[in-house]
């Protein structure tokens, strides 16, 4: 599903990624541990494309990442890669419903079909109730919910997360590990993990462990 060979980044003088070679199969949960400035929401950004490796290579279903720019490799972030953030990131002036539709309308998905789409997966995840409320009248746990559904709505090949549960209570982050597990048994979905909570990484397939910008085990 995704590889990544010899990826380096510095921020001037510092180097930040040393060479970091990364393979990730279809269906796979894979979780990225390390201490802060280890380099892993680095890695996690330019292997989803948010931002540029100063050398080496990264491919997604097969896709050249660096062969792609401008729209079109808006595109293909838009179709490929779902996120989940430590905060949410969810429009305030928008519905849950509408926060989740936003990617599909992106795409060019008609308006029904999404709305169909994105009420079915809200519903899923316990949210049948709460489709019109806004991002402020929701709890920490149902607004990261929505943000799963969000990034699932284009039916993403991976979705990344970048401390998804940082933000949450002990309760919610399990209920959010419980989701992902369900999730990869259910659609077959693939995560890659920024976290560092030590339960998530344990109930992942594999752990990667970063320091000083490369993976050691």
């Amino acid at each position: 599903m995704l590889t990544a060979t010899k990826i380096t980044k510095n921020y001037g003088p510092l180097p930040v990624l040393r060479g970091v070679d990364i393979q990730i199969a279809k269906g796979e949960i894979v979780s990225i541990v390390g201490s802060s400035g280890a380099g892993k929401s680095t890695l996690l950004h330019i292997l989803g494309t948010l931002d540029k490796a100063d050398a080496g290579t990264v491919s997604l279903k097969g896709q050249r990442i660096e062969e792609l720019a401008g729209r079109k490799l808006s595109a293909f972030r838009n179709k490929n890669i779902g996120f989940v953030f430590q905060f949410h990131h969810l429009l305030p002036e928008f519905t849950a419903l509408e926060n989740v539709c936003i990617p599909g309308w992106i795409a060019g998905t008609r308006k029904k079909e999404i709305i169909e789409k994105a009420t079915n997966l809200l519903t899923t995840l316990g949210l049948s109730g709460r489709l019109e409320n806004k991002p402020q009248q929701l709890s920490g746990g149902e607004q990261q919910r929505v943000a799963v559904a969000r990034a699932l709505i284009n039916d993403p090949s991976i979705i990344m997360a970048d401390e998804p549960t940082g933000n949450l209570d002990s309760a919610n982050a399990k209920e959010l590990h419980r989701l992902f597990i369900d999730l990869r048994d259910k659609l077959n979905q693939t995560f890659l993990i920024v976290t560092h909570n030590e339960e998530l990484a344990r109930m992942c397939d594999r752990t990667l462990h970063m320091k000083d910008g490369r993976i050691i085990s």
